[in-house]
């Protein structure tokens, strides 16, 4: 009797959550990816080279021998993925979705461990729309390239996910997007490295603003984008003094709080045009500091207050460029083209006698960066397997304190290769 008795609870409690969920729809999704890459020598990258950005400079041994010309190359499955998209019963006029998406990319130098990369719910009355959670930063938005590497088109595309909050309106052919966005995997370089400590000190999240013309093939949009961060709380002074009865020089430490920030703004443009054949796109980006979305750039000091060590600060202006092309549906040849170029500082750069200029960033030493690639992938339902040529060239240099630019020049050049295999389901 017991048995039955139990038998019967479990089918109540079954029926029940049936019933429950019977106003939610999940569409489960995945892929298994994998990658192997060649480099002809060592370059700025992160994930142990799968998340690729430019080539190092030359660092030569007394003998003359560059150090950073040794080749590379590995083998990875951390992009596989798994996700699952949801839609639930309507909150008031609100239809309501939600997304949750983990690939085993990991954080820092952990590898093959589960990582958050989408989780966000949705709230649609037709025409506005509200999105709460991680996703995909609004620099990188809608338009980005169609390439192998895993990095996207970074540096010259913006590249993050990241919390936020997002409103979009749309009307007619025309999206208008606000967003305010914090920090989490993706963080901005500053004295203590990158740390979303930054942004969290500063109180005030990341701000965008874009407007979009959208139709069936083309989308084109311009957006702007505000950053402020407070890089320190804290200044720590080295007092010197020399004892008058031994004569042996001394060091004392004196902390201060300062009220330091650092607030820039961003300007990029985008443009897609795609049919059942050809996907044509193009960003262009004027980036001031943005580290966070893994662009070149930064900030360094313009002035230190003797007395407390409070420091000012002048961002490092970034000039990036994308341009991609692929065409076809089973067999799809591509190019991507690729230019960012250093404007220097907004300010002359504080640099004391005998010492060099502060400055935290990605690429501060790049006067220019070219790549160019080209791939070829062959796609049938649930597969592609894909082959991609790179070729990218930095200039690096000495820095002109006066202005902030690189001059001085010499090129860099790496030859990459990467070849994919995915299965999607």
């Amino acid at each position: 009797m017991k048995k039955y008795i139990l038998i019967f609870l479990c089918l109540i409690t079954v029926s029940g959550s049936f019933a429950q969920m019977q106003d939610f729809k999940f569409k489960f999704y995945g892929q298994i990816r994998t990658d192997f890459y060649y480099n002809s020598r060592a370059n700025e990258e992160t994930v142990d080279g799968l998340f690729y950005m430019y080539p190092k400079d030359k660092v030569r041994d007394p003998e003359g021998n560059d150090l950073t010309s040794t080749p590379n190359s590995n083998f990875y499955t951390l992009y596989s993925r798994l996700g699952v998209d949801v839609a639930g019963p309507k909150l008031g006029t609100a239809k309501t979705s939600a997304k949750v998406e983990v690939d085993f990319r990991g954080t820092g130098t952990s590898y093959s461990v589960i990582r958050l990369r989408h989780a966000y719910l949705n709230l649609d009355w037709g025409k506005s729309a509200l999105l709460l959670g991680q996703n995909w930063h609004p620099l990188f938005g809608d338009v980005s390239p169609q390439i192998l590497n895993l990095s996207v088109g970074a540096p010259f595309q913006p590249f993050s996910r990241a919390p936020q909050i997002r409103y979009r309106y749309t009307n007619k052919n025309f999206q208008l997007t606000g967003a305010a966005v914090w920090q989490s995997q993706y963080t901005s370089q500053g004295p203590e490295g990158k740390t979303h400590k930054y942004l969290k000190q500063s109180c005030i999240p990341e701000i965008y603003l874009g407007l979009d013309y959208k139709s069936k093939q083309l989308q084109a949009g311009v957006g702007i984008e505000m950053l402020s961060l407070k890089p320190r709380t804290e200044a720590i002074l080295h007092h010197y003094f020399t004892d008058p009865y031994t004569g042996y020089m001394h060091s004392m430490e004196t902390t201060f709080k300062v009220d330091e920030r650092i607030t820039t703004l961003s300007y990029e443009a985008h443009v897609k045009y795609t049919n059942k054949d050809w996907f044509i796109g193009a960003k262009s980006v004027l980036g001031s500091n943005l580290t966070q979305a893994s662009g070149l750039g930064g900030f360094g000091i313009k002035s230190v207050n003797e007395q407390t060590g409070e420091q000012e600060y002048t961002p490092i202006r970034f000039s990036s460029s994308w341009f991609n092309v692929v065409y076809g549906q089973k067999w799809k040849p591509g190019i991507f083209v690729g230019y960012a170029k250093n404007l220097g500082t907004s300010d002359a750069l504080y640099a004391p006698k005998g010492n060099d200029a502060k400055l935290y960033g990605t690429g501060t030493d790049l006067n220019q960066l070219v790549t160019a690639g080209a791939e070829l992938t062959y796609n049938v339902p649930h597969w592609k397997f894909g082959l991609e040529y790179t070729l990218s060239s930095a200039w690096y240099g000495s820095l002109n304190t006066s202005n902030g630019k690189i001059q001085d020049t010499h090129a860099v050049c790496n030859n990459r290769i990467v070849a994919v295999a995915m299965f999607m389901f």
